[in-house]
Order: structure tokens, then sequence, then C-alpha cells
């Protein structure tokens, strides 16, 4: 956010010279301190944010690279001598514990040509191909363990988070003690 700020403060000016970012820091200083008291913001958060942020532009890329594989697949279906496509139904479950996490791969799987996601339940999906070739692997697809691994990460972090701000707690509670005994 720090560099956002910074970031916002050149652009504003239209130009950029060493005064210009002296001064932006000098400024953007107290400014990040402000959103960190008052707004609840911290630098784990930041890092969180970037995290995801890097995480979602390698998902969108791996995304771009499954369609462009997917749309030559159905290209050589069509244009095959092959007379007989053989569509298929499959269900499958795949264990990820965020909503947010299942609706993505579901909405992934039918971004993909010659695929769409049915039905979802909960961990269960129930897929349509065009072509049971194309519904080969996919529970265990390059979707499902980027999903689970961000998953994994995101669980790690909660629970780093929750530790520390149980030790901020936990001194502040102590800190109050203290001082309402020295005040009796």
């Amino acid at each position: 956010m720090g560099l956002l700020f910074l970031a916002l403060w050149i652009i504003l000016n239209g130009r950029v010279s060493w005064e210009i970012v002296l001064i932006g820091l000098v400024i953007m200083v107290p400014v990040y301190w402000f959103a960190c008291r008052f707004f609840e913001w911290s630098i784990q958060k930041e890092i969180k944010y970037f995290k995801v942020f890097i995480w979602s532009i390698r998902y969108v890329f791996v995304l771009l690279v499954e369609i462009i594989k997917a749309n030559l697949q159905v290209m050589k279906l069509i244009l095959s001598n092959r007379v007989e496509v053989e569509p298929k139904v499959t269900e499958f479950n795949v264990k990820l514990k965020e909503n947010s996490s299942r609706v993505l791969l579901a909405n992934s799987i039918t971004l993909t040509p010659g695929t769409i996601t049915v039905k979802m339940d909960d961990e269960h999906y129930l897929v349509h191909g065009l072509d049971c070739e194309l519904l080969e692997g996919i529970e265990s697809s390059v979707f499902v363990e980027l999903l689970e691994k961000r998953e994994i990460a995101d669980e790690k972090f909660i629970s780093k988070n929750t530790k520390a701000e149980n030790a901020k707690k936990n001194r502040t509670k102590s800190k109050n003690t203290k001082e309402k005994k020295e005040k009796k």
C-alpha cells in the first residue's frame, strides 16, 4: 500500500525526479502509518494481498493455456475424419474447503471449450464433455492443484495471524490489568 501511495504521488505529479520521489517517500511514511493505525492495515495483509495478486496472475495464465489446449483438441475433434464423437458425463469429488475455490473450479471447467459444469454440490461435480478425451484427468487437473495450494497458503496465513493477534490481545490484557492494579 505504501508503494501504491508513492506511485499515486508520482502519477499526480506527472514526472519523475529524485526530488519528487524523495518528497513522496517523506509523505508516504506518515500516510502509511495512519492507514496502519486507523484502518487496521498491516504489512502482513499487504504481503498476503501481493501473494494473492501474483497467484491470480498465475491462475489466469494457466487458465488461458488450458483454454488454448482445449480449443486445439476441439478443433482436432471437429476436423478429424472420425465420425463418432463420444460425449460423456462424469462425476467426481474434489476436497476444496472454500466455496470461492469450488466456484472458481466450476467456472474454469466451463470456460475451457468442450466441457461444461452441469452441477456442483459442495465437493461433488457433474461435468459434461464433448468427447471422453476432454474429461480425462479432470478431477486432478492443474486447476485443482492450484486451488488446493492456494487454500493451504491461506490456512497458514490465517493461523499465523491468529496467533499474532492472540499474543497482541494477551499483551494488551496484561498491560490493562497491571494498570488497574497500580491505580488501586
